[in-house]
């Protein structure tokens, strides 16, 4: 018997599962829109939009000569030595990337318009020329709205840990043997996912069920905006369906809570000795003959904290 999860499933695309063949196939687009059994939300913005007024291209002209001068950082002999500089170089390059390249565009287009409508309005009585730039017009002003959109979009704050990799977290909750199989399956399904986006995975922990799944298991998720795509997944997950350890053919529900971490930034620590103090202790009162004789405990102060 076949059910649909009842739960929002990833940003960046969701999917359908089927409980006996394990995965099928995305139902979204790469948009960042959560739709799952009535749940989730959906990002849209009005079709009515105004064209980009002065401060807005200023402000998209400043992001675009930033863009260049970083594009001309890259080739910097002391940026190509420095791995780090480089690095961050890059990363700042690559946020900027998008919204360029469609501000870009849209410059191109509008420039298209202008030529169009000259086209239109020389045409006079010439059916067939008016028809032709009247089309043109159409397909460019429709184009021009959805580079509008986008734009606005992109220059939406973002969360400053979206770029950040992270820990993600399955751990099976009510509902036994069923609720350890059915966090396997959100593993499952993560898992799927991941490939698709190309994202390195790395198993940290595990604890799998005795009918099969997990009861509880953690990997490690590195890649582009790895954050950004699954923040949205943290929380409890549940799912209603004929569990394969049922003979009687009752539907169960059972939950799982999914943890999404983003990755911290590394700190160095220096301690010194002269801060630290360590005292042993041992066992006390009567009995064996280890008592009072060997140390079965040390502890460590940090004076300063």
């Amino acid at each position: 018997m076949m059910k649909l999860l009842t739960i929002p499933f990833l940003c960046a695309a969701a999917y359908s599962f089927d409980a006996a063949s394990a995965f099928t196939a995305p139902l979204g687009s790469s948009v960042c829109q959560e739709r799952w059994g009535g749940h989730g939300r959906t990002l849209r913005t009005s079709s009515a939009l105004s064209a980009l007024d002065d401060a807005m291209k200023n402000r998209l002209d400043g992001i675009r000569r930033s863009y260049q001068a970083l594009t001309e950082r890259l080739a910097d002999p002391d940026v190509i030595g420095d791995s780090n500089l480089l690095r961050q170089v890059m990363k700042d390059r690559s946020q900027s990337e998008e919204v360029v390249l469609e501000f870009e565009r849209y410059c191109e287009l509008d420039e298209e318009l202008e030529g169009a409508q000259e086209l239109f309005q020389e045409a006079g009585d010439d059916a067939e020329m008016r028809e032709m730039a009247r089309s043109e017009i159409k397909t460019i002003e429709a184009e021009l709205e959805r580079l509008e959109s986008n734009i606005q979009i992109l220059l939406l704050p973002k969360d400053p840990n979206d770029d950040r990799n992270c820990m993600l977290e399955i751990r099976a909750g009510t509902g036994g043997s069923e609720a350890n199989i059915f966090a396997g399956d959100l593993y499952d399904v993560y898992r799927k996912f991941m490939q698709t986006e190309g994202w390195q995975v790395k198993l940290m922990d595990s604890s799998p069920g005795d009918d099969g799944g997990y009861k509880n298991i953690v990997v490690e998720v590195k890649g582009d905006s790895v954050y950004s795509k699954l923040k949205w997944e943290a929380g409890v997950h549940r799912v209603q369906r004929v569990p394969a350890t049922e003979t009687q053919g009752r539907v169960h529900t059972s939950t799982a809570t999914v943890a999404i971490m983003p990755e911290c930034d590394e700190v160095d620590i220096k301690i010194d000795q002269k801060d630290i103090e360590m005292s042993t202790m041992r066992s006390g009162g009567a009995g064996g003959q280890n008592v009072n004789k060997v140390e079965t405990a040390v502890d460590l102060l940090h004076k300063p904290t």
